[in-house]
């Protein structure tokens, strides 16, 4: 691993010790993944590793389709789908994906997660997408549903799979942690909301 490279991994510990801190993750999901500047390639968590216990060496490389390109363990399952968004998006540059309960909570409502928020109308361009996959991971057959999302909002910065949690991206690993607290932030308001109102308060 060289120093550039050793630099994003670092930054990429950083971004797991604190969403496991914050509790958006726990146990040994979640995933997170970097683009190495000027290749086809992504540095990605390793299948079954706690983000708690990140380490700049719990990290293997692989290429946009998670073929392994160098490192010992095995690439996380949602390898697809971080190269897919790096395909899609020229200017991301980290993915990050976590269990997050208050979007997962929201997201078996099937409908966007609005902003409800000043913080997340500030800071996210439209009301966020949520997808439903059938699976634990998303496959090649749903690239169609993805491309479609980001076609209709290209500046879109993150969004929540049914049952599965947010998926963040940015220019880098910190901003894309922050997005997706921000995520995770506003539908632990809308379903405080919600049920304010159904309480009558």
């Amino acid at each position: 691993m060289d120093n550039m490279v050793k630099l994003i991994a670092e930054e990429l510990v950083i971004a797991c010790k604190r969403a496991y801190k914050r509790g958006i993750q726990t146990g040994s999901g979640g995933n997170v993944s970097a683009r190495i500047p000027g290749k086809d390639l992504m540095l990605v968590k390793e299948s079954g590793s706690s983000l708690g216990d990140s380490t700049a060496e719990g990290f293997v490389i692989t290429d946009f389709d998670g073929n392994m390109v160098e490192g010992t363990g095995k690439p996380t399952r949602e390898a697809f789908l971080h190269g897919l968004l790096y395909k899609l998006c020229p200017e991301v540059n980290a993915i990050v994906h976590f269990h997050a309960p208050y979007a997962i909570g929201w997201a078996s409502t099937g409908k966007y997660l609005p902003r409800v928020t000043w913080h997340s109308k500030l800071k996210i361009s439209e009301d966020i997408p949520v997808i439903d996959i059938p699976s634990a991971m998303v496959r090649e057959e749903d690239s169609p549903l993805i491309e479609k999302m980001f076609m209709d909002n290209p500046k879109l910065t993150g969004f929540v799979l049914v049952d599965h949690g947010i998926v963040a991206m940015d220019k880098d690993p910190i901003n894309a942690l922050h997005n997706a607290e921000l995520i995770e932030e506003t539908a632990q308001v809308a379903i405080l909301k919600e049920l304010v109102g159904k309480l009558g308060i």
